[in-house]
């Protein structure tokens, strides 16, 4: 049984004190601790941002990339080594703006990883601002005139996407987001999570979040798309939970297929393939 002092690397976290994405840290070396996953088997992509530190703080192997690419690079490593276990972690900034093209195609390869976006509603970074899943009108130095974009809903997009897994969850409910990651890390396929992660140096959110947000209902079926989409689209209460959790083929699986087929081709078939 693994510890979750296994997990932890020789860098101290230089977030600000209170940061959402401690909590996140400690949720993901609690989930490979439970499923004894050794840390030697697990690789963490980022992008840029508070949150793309990550892979500095946690003893597995990690890559910082540039900026809105964790899930290309996740991707990469994944199909590289299909025996690693494969987290992409990241901002919403990184993930949502600069990144924002990547979800699409992450979620319909299927591909066997999970993908963390700790979403703060801020370009914490960059000294604060709007990022894309700001709340319109919010006034900061750098939109002293309030944010005029409608902010993105991640859960409703992952889920219009075809994610096989989707789930919301919040930094200040460590328990929970643990079980969650957990559950992702377990998924044979696209695992998306989207952690409500108050950056409260420049937007803390802490009290708005423990006052709207609620678990999905009890009788909530995570394999009913359009119920998960229409409680995604609930913004109070501000649903936590899996949405979304159903068997997907995997993109790794479907890789391997496709190489042991074409190994059984000689050079004489395929250039036959191509005279007929």
């Amino acid at each position: 049984m693994n510890k979750i002092s296994d997990y932890r690397s020789g860098v101290k976290p230089i977030w600000c004190p209170g940061c959402g994405d401690f909590a996140v840290l400690s949720a993901v070396m609690r989930a490979l601790a439970a499923q004894s996953i050794p840390p030697e088997r697990v690789a963490v992509a980022s992008g840029i941002g508070c949150s793309s530190r990550f892979p500095a703080f946690i003893r597995t192997y990690g890559f910082h990339g540039v900026h809105g690419r964790p899930l290309p690079l996740a991707t990469g490593i994944k199909l590289g080594n299909p025996l690693l276990t494969v987290i992409a972690v990241g901002g919403d900034g990184d993930g949502f703006s600069i990144g924002g093209g990547h979800l699409p195609h992450a979620a319909r390869r299927d591909i066997e990883l999970t993908y963390i976006v700790m979403d703060n509603s801020i370009y914490g970074m960059t000294k604060g601002q709007p990022s894309p899943t700001s709340p319109r009108g919010m006034r900061r130095k750098a939109s002293p005139y309030g944010s005029l974009e409608t902010p993105l809903n991640p859960v409703l997009m992952a889920l219009a996407y075809g994610a096989t897994f989707v789930a919301r969850a919040f930094s200040g409910q460590i328990k929970q987001l643990t079980a969650i990651v957990e559950a992702a890390l377990q998924h044979p396929g696209f695992a998306f999570i989207d952690v409500l992660s108050p950056c409260v140096t420049f937007f803390d959110t802490y009290d708005h979040y423990r006052r709207i947000t609620r678990p999905l209902p009890d009788d909530h079926d995570p394999t009913d798309l359009a119920a998960a989409m229409q409680r995604a689209q609930s913004l109070e209460p501000l649903y936590l939970g899996i949405f979304r959790r159903v068997e997907g083929p995997g993109y790794a699986k479907r890789i391997a297929a496709l190489r042991e087929e074409a190994t059984r081709w000689t050079l004489d078939d395929l250039m036959d393939s191509f005279r007929r």
